[in-house]
This record gives C-alpha cells, sequence and structure tokens, in this order.
C-alpha cells in the first residue's frame, strides 16, 4: 500500500514548465487535500543519490516559496513508462504535466506528452502557463461522432467530485448525416448521465465552419475554462 493517499503526481525535470505544473498541482492539492509528489526520473542509478541530494533542496525552496510541502520519488527508467508505473505503484489518482504547445488538438498536449499520457490509465492535465485563479470553475468537453465520447463522462464524474465546477460540452454542425446523428446521440447519453449525477453542466453548438479541436480551444479562451477535457488513445 501506498504511502500517500491517491497523491497528485507532477513529473519533475526541474524546467519551468514543471514548475507550472507544480502550482497547477498545489492548488489543486489546497482544493482536494491530496498530498503531491514530485517524480524525477534519472537515466542510470548511480545518479539517484545526487538527484535526490537535489530535490530535497528543490523541496526545501518550494515549502519555503509556498508554504506547503511535498513528497518526492527519484526512480531510474524513461518517462514513457516509469512515470506509469509509479502512478500505479502509488495510486495516483490524477498527474499534471507540464509541456509545450502545438497547433491544433496537439496543442492540447504536444506529441512527446501523448506517449507519457498513453501509458497511463489515470487522467493527465497538460498545462503550460501558471494558473491564473485558484478555482476550477469551467471546463469544456468537445463532442464528436465517436463511441470514446463516452468514456468522458466517467471522468466528468470523478472530476465533479474534486472540485465545484461546470461542464460546457460543445459541438460542431457536422455535415454528414451519419457523424451528425453520432454527435447528437452522444450529447443525449451525456445529458442523461449528467443530469442522473446531479453534475452541472450547459451544450453549446460551435457552427459548421472549422474543426472541432480548434473552436473548442478558441471556446476555451472564450470562457477562461480551467480546463478541456479530451481521451487518448494507444500510439
Amino acid at each position: 500500500m501506498s504511502e500517500y493517499q491517491n497523491p497528485i503526481i507532477v513529473p519533475w525535470d526541474f524546467s519551468d514548465k514543471a514548475e507550472f505544473a507544480l502550482e497547477h498541482a498545489l492548488n489543486y492539492s489546497s482544493i482536494s487535500g491530496k498530498d503531491v509528489v514530485l517524480l524525477h526520473i534519472v537515466k542510470k542509478a548511480k545518479e539517484i543519490e545526487e538527484a535526490t541530494k537535489k530535490l530535497d533542496e528543490k523541496t526545501e525552496e518550494i515549502k519555503q516559496k509556498y508554504g506547503r510541502p511535498v513528497h518526492i520519488i527519484v526512480k531510474e527508467g524513461n518517462i514513457f513508462s516509469t512515470v506509469a508505473e509509479t502512478i500505479e505503484e502509488i495510486d495516483a489518482s490524477f498527474a499534471i504535466m507540464g509541456t509545450h504547445g502545438m497547433k491544433g488538438m496537439q496543442k492540447l498536449t504536444g506529441s512527446w506528452a501523448l506517449k507519457v499520457i498513453t501509458g497511463s490509465k489515470v487522467p493527465f492535465i497538460v498545462v503550460q502557463d501558471p494558473p491564473k485563479e485558484r478555482e476550477v470553475n469551467d471546463i469544456v468537453v468537445p463532442v464528436d461522432f465517436k463511441q470514446e465520447n463516452k468514456e468522458k463522462l466517467v471522468w466528468m464524474h470523478f472530476i465533479s467530485a474534486i472540485f465545484d465546477c461546470k461542464f460546457h460540452i460543445v459541438y460542431i454542425d457536422e455535415q454528414d448525416k451519419f457523424a451528425k446523428k453520432q454527435v447528437l446521440s452522444n450529447i443525449k447519453v451525456s445529458v442523461e448521465y449528467l443530469e442522473s449525477k446531479g453534475i452541472s453542466y450547459e451544450i453549446n453548438k460551435l457552427g459548421s465552419k472549422g474543426s472541432l479541436s480548434d473552436k473548442t480551444i478558441e471556446f476555451a479562451k472564450l470562457i477562461d475554462a480551467a480546463m478541456i477535457i479530451i481521451m487518448t488513445t494507444t500510439v
């Protein structure tokens, strides 16, 4: 059994992006009461001692700066498999990772981050900037014609149990009749599920021109959303 209680895990590499992820993690920790664990991965076992010393110094700096303690794990391995293994070992609730942006829906993850995310079964929050505010109020959920959309509902329920938030389901007006029918079916299922759980939501049609990914990002910026929920597939 893990010494932590379903903690928030942050892959840590001493970069500015990792610092942003830490700030989000500390924010969510203050809301949920969950521990924060920094995971640093080294290539060789002989590097563990030096890395641990460096990370101990960092945690003291974090405590002084944010007034909050964090835990550390230093392991030999690689980012693409060790993150997922550690998440399972400590029974983490979710992970927060910093990454660089790319175009389209990849802007939400990035190819490097995507390889890490698909190796794990827990939610990943991928960030590019420090948090703007403490509360998590609005979360955008794009819905298309795919069956995988229904899997988001379980995670929406999971997130709603942690944060007092409202979900904004967004979709575009598909021109293909079959795709349109499937989108509307997925939205209907989503509405029935969310209402059965008493979860706050609203539906937003984003027109018919442009891609769902681009319009989702535009809408999220418009309402200053805290998160966007997407599902990934194994790569």
